[in-house]
């Protein structure tokens, strides 16, 4: 990546959007380059969807749990964090190193959901122990994590000298 593939990412991030016309707006670069670069960044993988991001609140999945996974298996982790993953409401699955084994995060519709999210992890044999905490206001919670960066900083980090 250059700087200009940076700024665009800054860009998509800061704006929520991949429209060529408003990341022209922000950053300066001619529509034309916006494109074959934007179509670079998805066959490298780096940019991997279109951006229809959900307010699940809204959507009506307000209730956010944050569960460490405690658990005891032979084999690949993969094998266990395949189970977590298939749990509904199982949004994010982070395998960690330390005491607690996986962080997951669920987004849950109500009180009843969490009560089967738990059941459901322990069904899983592997599983010793969850500790779940709720999430009671949210401060952050974004998709994009190249916005919690300044162009500077991301120029200085991502980009090939």
């Amino acid at each position: 990546m250059d700087e200009r593939d940076v700024r665009l990412l800054k860009a998509i991030s800061d704006l929520g959007t991949g429209s060529p016309e408003k990341l022209h707006e922000r950053t300066g670069i001619p529509v034309s380059t916006i494109h074959y670069r934007l179509n670079n960044l998805r066959e490298e993988g780096i940019i991997t969807n279109d951006l229809y991001d959900v307010d699940l609140e809204k959507a009506g999945l307000g209730v956010t749990v944050i569960v460490e996974v405690l658990a005891d298996y032979q084999g690949s982790y993969e094998d266990v964090g395949n189970k977590i993953l298939a749990i509904e409401g199982v949004t994010q699955a982070f395998f960690t190193m330390g005491e607690t084994d996986f962080i997951v995060i669920a987004r849950l519709p109500n009180a009843d959901a969490v009560e089967r999210l738990i059941s459901d992890f322990e069904t899983i044999p592997e599983v010793d122990r969850t500790n779940s905490t709720f999430a009671v206001s949210t401060l952050r919670d974004s998709p994009r994590a190249l916005g919690s960066y300044s162009l500077e900083t991301l120029e200085t980090e991502l980009t090939e000298e």
